[in-house]
């Protein structure tokens, strides 16, 4: 695990509120490995949020060199950028973002609709996805059907059905009970020992972040520190 998926130099970010500019990033430097497994930490306005959505390719910075696996994303147009977020990212969200009127099946292959799969491909895809995240048995399910911890790993198959290289979790475990916030850790780490996904996440519960290798502390838009990895 030694070449940078990953390199950030002076990577900076401003909104503005009205006329007035709003910092909310200041001069970051960071280099993530291909297949680490980051928790991004820190208070309310620390910048984590922000960083995560310029990594995923969410949002644009405003200043400074953004590049993964060599491809710099803040100088693609929209429509490139957006190809770019479909092949490389999958993304899972602290409320999982599931379509209400589809079941689980359907909501895990939305990413698929935007490549060349046929039907079949797609299928067999999905329910690899599925079978991956321990739900073969619920693919005809809605989301009021499942359980919050059941609707997180359906979310975690929809981010992994494209094959992504990144994985970006926002909260994962924010809207859940203990046991299945534990359940989707456990998930979480297999994708990156096993599979060798790279994943980067927000948390703001240090046991959650203990779960990664790396620990990237950030405050007031500034990188503070940086754990070793384990």
């Amino acid at each position: 695990m030694t070449e940078a998926l990953i390199s950030i130099h002076n990577l900076s970010k401003t909104y503005r509120r009205g006329n007035q500019p709003v910092p909310v990033l200041l001069g970051i430097d960071l280099q993530i490995a291909q297949g680490d497994y980051v928790s991004l930490m820190g208070p309310s306005g620390s910048g984590k949020s922000t960083l995560l959505n310029l990594i995923a390719g969410i949002d644009k910075p405003s200043g400074g060199t953004l590049l993964i696996g060599g491809v710099d994303i803040a100088a693609l147009e929209e429509d490139e950028l957006a190809a770019w977020r479909a092949g490389n990212v999958g993304f899972v969200f602290q409320f999982y973002n599931l379509m209400p009127v589809l079941d689980a099946f359907e909501n895990v292959e939305l990413p698929l609709l935007l490549t060349h799969l046929s039907k079949a491909e797609r299928r067999e895809h999905v329910e690899m996805a599925l079978a991956m995240v321990g739900l073969p048995d619920r693919m005809d399910h809605r989301p009021n059907e499942l359980s919050g911890g059941q609707q997180q790993r359906v979310a975690i198959a929809r981010a992994l059905v494209t094959d992504p290289t990144l994985i970006v979790a926002d909260e994962p475990t924010g809207d859940l009970d203990r046991k299945s916030a534990d359940d989707v850790l456990d998930l979480l780490d297999r994708l990156n020992r096993e599979l060798g996904k790279t994943i980067v996440m927000v948390t703001h519960d240090p046991r959650c972040a203990a779960r990664a290798r790396t620990r990237i502390h950030l405050e007031k838009g500034v990188l503070l520190s940086r754990g070793a990895e384990h």
